[in-house]
């Protein structure tokens, strides 16, 4: 993620806690590490701020989060109050992101293992894909702004509501957002099985009517899964056309793969011959005038 869109970006309201209730420090520090997770690099003092929480009571946390390994500080290059040394952002490790996950991670990669041996690899892709077509389906209704940007507000919504931590980031200075992931409860399965993120970004500029890029993934040791959405006025698509079921249509297919080669070869007739005024006359014409002229 781009230190501009870091530091202009408003949270976004699907993702940030509201005050910390009063229970017990491993309640706190699970909503510290959950923070952490969804805005991370988030800093000391943020945190504090969202989570209604005193900054000594934050380091607190930080520090045995830290020892536990579940987050790591990201060196932003943007100074504090104090002269020459950089803030201290903190991002969630691979072993921070796996304590939100649970067990789920282990049983579908070795379904998705089983099904790569026995059926190969196009099976896995098909995997990935009827999977996202499920949550197309699923979102569609719930993304309905007229332009990109609103869009991937909603988008940002509604993954939020899944699991996946997701807020929408300005980059200053420029005609497009970052849509951030800071959980994905697959995260683990897509390190084996990239073609889970290829289908998610697909996915994606079908629901926002805009080209998309993938900046950056969990599953590629990224702190989040980054993409970038370019939200100019007029850059929304006019939606696919499905068929009953959901899948995009022929037409709608054949144009995006380009024209399909015919199965078989077009039958060749053979070039007409003779001069230009009988080359395309019946033979019985061509006939009476060649015997007129004897």
């Amino acid at each position: 993620m781009s230190e501009d869109a870091r530091t202009s970006r408003a949270p976004s309201a699907a993702t940030v806690p509201g005050p910390a209730p009063v229970d017990g420090d491993g309640t706190t520090r699970e909503r510290v590490l959950a923070l952490i997770v969804s805005d991370g690099p988030v800093s000391a003092a943020s945190l504090a701020t969202d989570l209604g929480l005193t900054p000594a009571g934050v380091r607190r946390h930080l520090a045995q989060l830290e020892t536990d390994g579940l987050i790591a500080v990201h060196e932003s290059g943007t100074a504090t109050g104090m002269r020459g040394r950089p803030a201290r952002h903190y991002v969630a490790t691979n072993r921070g992101q796996s304590e939100l996950s649970g067990a789920y991670p282990d049983l579908a990669t070795q379904a998705l293992r089983y099904l790569r041996d026995v059926a190969g690899e196009d099976a896995v892709e098909e995997f990935a894909h009827r999977r996202l077509e499920a949550l197309t389906d699923r979102y569609a209704s719930r993304i309905t702004a007229d332009d990109v940007a609103g869009r991937a507000e909603q988008l940002a919504t509604v993954l939020a509501e899944d699991g996946f931590a997701a807020s929408v980031r300005p980059v200053a200075g420029t005609a497009t957002v970052q849509l951030c992931q800071g959980h994905c409860p697959v995260q683990h399965v897509a390190e084996e099985f990239p073609q889970l993120c290829d289908a998610e970004a697909q996915v994606f500029s079908r629901l926002l009517g805009s080209h998309v890029q993938r900046l950056a993934t969990l599953a590629g040791g990224g702190h989040a899964c980054t993409t970038n959405v370019p939200v100019l006025p007029g850059t929304v698509r006019a939606p696919e056309a499905r068929d009953a079921v959901g899948h995009e249509t022929t037409e709608r297919r054949a144009t995006a793969r380009g024209p399909r080669a015919p199965a078989h070869p077009p039958a060749r007739h053979p070039e007409p011959t003779g001069s230009p005024t009988t080359a395309h006359r019946p033979p019985s014409v061509v006939r009476r005038n060649v015997e007129g002229m004897t």
